[in-house]
């Protein structure tokens, strides 16, 4: 099963001509989840990948720069006749929020369900469950943690075979971890002919955040963690008195929960990124930027490390997309 992180945007609370604010599409085998909305994000869609059906938004927070562009999203799906129903999840708040923009929304054409989560909740999906952790950014706020279950050891025919047990039904219930009659009507059990159990991935978004202990923790190990870098290391009291995170500070969360590798984003448009860049690798090396319309690839760990295809959603093709009607 495939999983990648499009960046939609990744500026800061203003955006820029390069970088959009939050904004970010994960891709997992046929399911679409959006994590935050910022201001133009349909816009975005249509620039790289086109107008996605996302099955899913997750929102970290309720700040403008981070939802603002929810209004023309759900809209345009109504226009483009959505029928599929669209479930959105967030903290406390999210009720009034969506009740306070239904002026501007009106009525849609398509079931939306909204989800008010607690810290600590998790959603489940099909061999995973995306898992909620408290950050510290002022207001209510999460971070999400796509955590997938571990994955059966890779069968072994060859063992089978030896233990008794012919090509068939049997070698698929073996894989299903039932155990079987070989062929002289011994028991031959789903350990004999199994390696050992594979982990499935992780990838972790923080949203908006001072550096704090919940990250570390919900990133033990991940395979990718994207981690708010708002402030240079000349700004750490900024960081602090606004909830955010200086380069150093999001370097070090990375370092600690020993992650393979770390995106920053919502950086300010102040900063030029390359020097941001080079702040952030002399406390962990396998840092990277990425810029809207990126794109990271994160394989099964033993088909190696994470990748970064650079302007990846604007090669891609994204099946099933819809065109507004005129």
């Amino acid at each position: 099963m495939d999983l990648s992180v499009a960046f939609l945007g990744t500026g800061g609370a203003v955006p820029s001509a390069r970088r959009n604010t939050a904004s970010l599409l994960v891709a997992r085998g046929g399911e679409r989840l959006l994590f935050d909305c910022g201001e133009g994000t349909q816009r975005q869609m249509q620039r790289s990948l086109g107008l996605v059906q996302v099955d899913t938004i997750c929102f970290t927070h309720f700040h403008a720069d981070h939802f603002l562009g929810l209004p023309g999203l759900l809209k345009t799906y109504d226009l483009t006749e959505r029928e599929r129903p669209l479930t959105i999840y967030g903290p406390k708040g999210l009720r009034d929020l969506i009740q306070g923009l239904s002026r501007v929304i009106g009525r849609v054409g398509y079931e939306v369900e909204l989800v008010e989560l607690e810290p600590g909740e998790a959603i489940p999906r099909e061999g995973a469950e995306i898992r909620t952790f408290p950050v510290e950014h002022g207001v209510r706020a999460f971070g999400y943690a796509l955590v997938e279950a571990e994955r059966p050891g890779r069968f072994d025919p060859v063992a089978a075979e030896s233990a008794g047990v012919r090509e068939g039904p049997a070698f698929a219930a073996l894989q299903r971890g039932e155990t079987v009659a070989g062929e002289g009507g011994e028991e031959v059990t789903p350990d004999q002919v199994m390696g050992p159990s594979r982990p499935g991935r992780t990838l972790v978004i923080t949203g908006d955040t001072a550096p704090c202990h919940a990250t570390v923790e919900a990133a033990k190990g991940a395979d990718l963690l994207i981690h708010d870098a708002s402030f240079a290391e000349e700004e750490a009291q900024r960081a602090a008195d606004t909830g955010h995170s200086t380069v150093g500070q999001a370097s070090a969360v990375a370092r600690e929960a020993e992650v393979k590798l770390l995106a920053l984003v919502h950086i300010s448009s102040r900063y030029h990124v390359g020097k941001v860049l080079e702040e952030a690798r002399e406390v962990f090396e396998p840092t990277l930027a990425p810029r809207d319309f990126d794109l990271i690839e994160i394989p099964f760990p033993e088909r190696g490390n994470p990748q970064l295809v650079q302007n990846g959603a604007r090669e891609r093709d994204e099946p099933g997309n819809a065109t507004a009607r005129p």
